[in-house]
């Protein structure tokens, strides 16, 4: 498909943009804070085959519209479909899975460019980037357990360390700042809000400059430095736990979703809060 640079290719939840070497793939949902719908997951595929079949682009940018990078996955579309158990679950978990991790195997480097939340399914994502980079009013999380479902894609521990990541994920933490996520690894820069796009595409347009061949094998030997630890192993071990923790089914995950089709996902929120002492993120 050929087109002008700078000129977005028609989707319905995402934009797909080029500036020159580089590609910029913007999550368009603001009106839902940019969550992630199986929609979204099928554009998101496209998109990549799209830049990876074009040799002119040599790195990508991933974004959200507006002031958010994603609350993660849908929500809302979840209440709506009511999958039950692990037959349903499999091919829902299967691609939330394989999307995000599509940006840590592509053979060109990708670049997550973060401002405000950018929580659960959409932090794995942003994780799985080689690098991250963030406003400094973003914050990251994995407030699944919280709510009484699992982590999709566990690649928070090969990012922080254990210590951290059990930190994180057992107590649900939705808040952490872009200073924080700095200092323990999940994010590689934080920059003022206002110079966030033009940081992102720049480091793109950098590595751009270098011969992809030798981009793309060293990104591989550095992803296959953490892999020979188990990695992928681990990760698809932690899918199938997680597909038994959603298709077996949670009392909290189910008065949960109750409230959410009862009284909206606000009133929802609140009463998942409101079960935790005061002061503790």
């Amino acid at each position: 498909m050929t087109k002008k640079e700078n000129e977005p290719i028609s989707f319905n939840t995402i934009f797909y943009e080029v500036f020159g070497v580089v590609a910029r793939i913007t999550l368009n949902r603001p009106e839902r804070t940019n969550a992630i719908n199986d929609v979204m997951l099928s554009e998101l595929s496209a998109a990549l085959d799209l830049c990876e079949g074009d040799a002119a682009i040599r790195a990508i940018v991933v974004r959200g519209m507006g002031n958010a990078f994603s609350s993660g996955f849908d929500l809302k579309e979840q209440m709506e479909r009511r999958p039950s158990g692990v037959a349903q679950w499999r091919p829902i978990l299967r691609k939330d899975f394989d999307v995000p991790m599509r940006f840590w195997h592509f053979p060109k480097p990708t670049i997550a460019a973060v401002r405000g939340p950018c929580l659960a399914g959409a932090c794995e994502l942003a994780l799985a980037c080689d690098i991250t980079i963030a406003a400094a009013d973003a914050f990251f999380g994995e407030p699944e357990l919280k709510f009484g479902a699992g982590i999709v894609v566990m690649i928070l521990p090969w990012i922080v360390g254990p210590k951290v990541a059990k930190e994180i994920i057992l107590m649900g933490q939705d808040r952490i700042d872009a200073a924080r996520a700095r200092e323990i690894g999940m994010i590689n820069r934080v920059v003022p809000g206002a110079d966030l796009d033009e940081a992102a595409l720049n480091i793109a347009r950098h590595i751009g400059a270098i011969d992809p061949l030798l981009v793309r094998e060293t990104k591989r030997s550095i992803n296959r430095s953490i892999e020979a630890r188990g990695m992928l192993e681990a990760l698809e071990a932690a899918l199938a736990s997680d597909m038994l923790i959603e298709g077996e089914g949670s009392p909290d995950k189910a008065r949960f979703m109750d409230i959410a089709r009862s009284n909206g996902l606000k009133a929802a929120l609140a009463w998942r809060d409101a079960r935790f002492p005061a002061g503790m993120t």
